[in-house]
């Protein structure tokens, strides 16, 4: 699908690397591990432009030393809570109707996948891709609609996207898509060294 292809009039996508992660079961910046020959945020990097963006955000907690060109820098504010203060400053800064997320550390990630949530976006309504009970919104897309819940969310007490998506998708802000079996792989995420080891 090329940009724009098959979508409603003035729906506008940005898209963000989620890379805030510290890292510590992985004891290196995940970002950085080389993935099939390439370190992982080139790899994400890469499938997100795909996508047709109008821009490309980097949403990490301090500057990274492996920051792409052609991308913007935005730092959480202090103290982070997680992907929640990534994505709530995103959807504050962007300019488009719609984000699509994605966090770095999801290597089996494809770019049909996403071109698949894309697909099935609508106009104030993103797309969240459900695990049995569970949601995945890390690799999600949101409508700019939401924003005003994610920063209610962070100046809250409960930092939980699952709470929050939940609470989306009661309110029409989200669909739900689920996952086929065939595809739940794509939505793993490495977190130590073991991880890896699914590439095979």
């Amino acid at each position: 699908m090329t940009k724009g292809q098959g979508r409603a009039i003035g729906m506008t996508l940005t898209a963000v690397l989620l890379a805030g992660g510290e890292s510590k079961r992985m004891e290196k910046d995940k970002a950085t591990i080389v993935f099939y020959g390439q370190p992982l945020w080139r790899r994400q990097v890469d499938l997100l432009r795909r996508l047709g963006p109008e821009k490309i955000l980097i949403s990490a907690r301090e500057e990274p030393p492996w920051l792409p060109i052609g991308t913007e820098l935005l730092l959480d504010e202090p103290p982070s809570r997680g992907p929640l203060s990534g994505l709530t400053k995103t959807l504050e800064e962007m300019r488009t109707s719609h984000l699509v997320a994605l966090a770095v550390d999801m290597p089996f990630m494809t770019s049909d996948q996403m071109q698949a949530l894309w697909s099935v976006a609508t106009i104030g309504c993103g797309v969240l891709p459900m695990i049995a009970a569970r949601a995945e919104p890390l690799a999600a897309i949101y409508p700019r609609e939401v924003a005003a819940d994610f920063a209610a969310a962070l100046s809250g007490s409960d930092y939980s996207l699952q709470t929050l998506t939940k609470n989306l998708v009661r309110a029409g802000k989200v669909q739900t898509w689920d996952v086929p079996d065939e595809a739940r792989d794509f939505f793993r995420s490495v977190n130590e060294p073991g991880d890896l080891a699914l590439e095979a």
